[in-house]
């Protein structure tokens, strides 16, 4: 299955620091899509690199299903610190119980969601 990931949308573009965190999808259960929303945190250590921003850093979101096999990946690249959000569609699958995970440089984090038909 084939995810465009230019559906990922930018909360906030303003300059801050922020901190790693993946939320519970909303709405949950859900039929058919639910959106997930998640934060790349700030890397804890600045640039060495005088004048250089934020930096980006690999982020992974991927969906499995209850037996650990992945069902399809949203996110599979470079991102900026801040928050983001996602659109999965769980229309092709059958219902059960569903897990997402988000993993970047730093930090690994899992939350589970239920589809319902």
């Amino acid at each position: 299955m084939t995810v465009d990931i230019s559906t990922i949308t930018s909360i906030d573009d303003e300059e801050k620091t922020y901190s790693f965190e993946l939320t519970q999808n909303y709405p949950n259960p859900f039929n058919p899509s639910t959106l997930i929303k998640f934060t790349v945190g700030t890397p804890p250590h600045p640039s060495p690199y005088q004048g250089e921003g934020a930096r980006e850093g690999s982020v992974l979101l991927r969906v499995y299903n209850v037996l650990g096999k992945e069902v399809t990946t949203l996110v599979n690249k470079s991102l900026q610190p801040g928050e983001y959000e996602v659109e999965f569609d769980g229309s092709h699958l059958t219902s059960g119980i569903y897990f997402y995970r988000l993993q970047t440089n730093e930090k690994t984090d899992i939350k589970k969601m239920i589809l319902v038909k």
